[in-house]
């Protein structure tokens, strides 16, 4: 499979070839899904938390009498069927994280890269570094390259200076090569992949090392 290689300005410089392993599989939506659910049940922080009826603060004495009173019985005000008394089954903390097969997320994450390069939502730009770190900069090269909405930046290098200048875009998000996230990829609106970062692509999941031609 080809691709055109952009400059930072939108224009075209060249043509890569890429794995069609990678960037040109048939897509396994099942993979996807197991892999996004996966990822978001990892993210959640599960510290809700209830008291029983053993934790709430109050007596324990008997509110009054068992007989005579005319009322309903009554064993203690910390019942669950008392204001401020403990809650029954309520939600306690847990950890919600688990564990999926490593060639089924590698599954996942090159479907989505096909899938992008499928639908012309993934774009090779060159390499670029952003020496200012202010987020105009960036901003103005997203613009030159139509990338609007939700926009993942797939990097070689862990780039302090590029991260830095996107720090305030809430739309951008910047991911390695070798630690890409399949929610981001799969919802981001642009994927944007340096030119070095497609070479190791290529390398990290597929067998097929990048050709550039003129």
């Amino acid at each position: 499979m080809e691709k055109k290689v952009f400059s930072i300005q939108g224009e075209e410089l060249k043509t890569l070839t890429l794995a069609d392993e990678v960037f040109n599989r048939e897509v396994n939506e099942g993979a996807i899904y197991y892999a996004i659910c996966n990822e978001l049940a990892n993210c959640r922080v599960g510290t809700a938390s209830t008291k029983t009826r053993a934790e709430v603060k109050g007596t324990s004495r008997k509110p009054w009498k068992q007989k005579g009173t005319g009322r309903a019985r009554a064993g203690r005000r910390r019942s669950p069927l008392w204001v401020g008394g403990g809650v029954v089954f309520g939600p306690r903390p847990r950890d919600y994280s688990y564990s999926v097969p490593k060639k089924l997320k590698q599954l996942a994450l090159k479907s989505i890269l096909s899938l992008r390069a499928k639908d012309d939502r993934l774009k090779i730009v060159e390499d670029f570094s952003i020496d200012s770190g202010k987020t105009k900069d960036l901003v103005a090269i997203l613009k030159r390259l139509s990338c609007t909405g939700r926009t993942v930046i797939v990097l070689k290098d862990d780039d302090r200076m590029i991260k830095r200048a996107g720090a305030n875009l809430p739309l951008v998000r910047f991911l390695a090569y070798n630690r890409l996230r399949a929610h981001d990829l799969f919802y981001g609106r642009s994927v944007l992949v340096l030119e070095s970062a497609v070479v190791k692509l290529n390398e990290f999941y597929g067998d097929k090392k990048t050709e550039a031609s003129a």
